[in-house]
């Protein structure tokens, strides 16, 4: 199961077909994730833009079949909300970036914002492969840092959950549970005239 026709964006304008298809799935399969697959999608990651080109992304990976211990830590460090869905993922992430220049140790204020590049062109290179991310800020950072050794100067930034997509009905509570509604809810995004304002800003 790749794409169900449903989760496809509405989009209201012409955009490219793989930027509807990526979603946020919660439902895995729990199968494991080819290698190669892995690799193009770190291949993605490498090649996105960042601030003089520091590229300050880093990542964690455990996959469910090769470090179940990795995995279980990982897993340990997400919210009880996610933790619920997401020991089906074949790999868990930990997205981290590096706060400061490397070239002269001054603070990176785009750190975050690369580092999140980054993700998003690794999340549309899975979409590509008939694979989905789904990214979490539902995670103690504290917790993550510790189980990993993760040192000072280094911010854990977001948990990922990547795999092959299951139906929702096997969310634990099956399609009556509140993990199903939420799987199968409209897709939904603010309106451009929102966010997007042409010559100054407006309310």
């Amino acid at each position: 199961m790749t794409m169900p026709p449903d989760r496809e964006a509405p989009a209201e304008h012409p955009i490219e077909a793989l930027l509807r298809r990526r979603w946020s799935p919660r439902s895995f399969t729990g199968a494991p994730v080819a290698q190669a697959a892995i690799d193009s999608l770190l291949e993605a990651a490498r090649w996105a833009a960042s601030s003089s080109n520091q590229q300050p992304w880093h990542l964690i990976l455990a996959r469910r079949d090769t470090e179940p211990e990795a995995f279980a830590r990982l897993l340990g460090t997400l919210a009880p909300g996610n933790q619920a869905w997401a020991d089906k993922a074949g790999v868990l992430m930990l997205a981290v970036a590096r706060m400061t220049n490397p070239a002269n140790g001054n603070p990176n204020r785009h750190a975050f914002y690369d580092t999140g590049a980054a993700m998003a062109q690794m999340a549309l290179q899975a979409a590509a492969l008939g694979l989905q991310l789904h990214q979490m800020g539902g995670f103690d950072a504290a917790k993550a840092r510790e189980a990993f050794g993760i040192p000072e100067g280094y911010e854990p930034a977001a948990a990922i959950a990547l795999g092959h997509v299951a139906p929702a009905e096997a969310l634990p509570g099956g399609m009556d549970g509140a993990l199903a509604a939420r799987e199968v809810a409209p897709r939904q995004r603010r309106p451009i005239g929102d966010w997007a304002f042409f010559g100054s800003w407006r309310q």
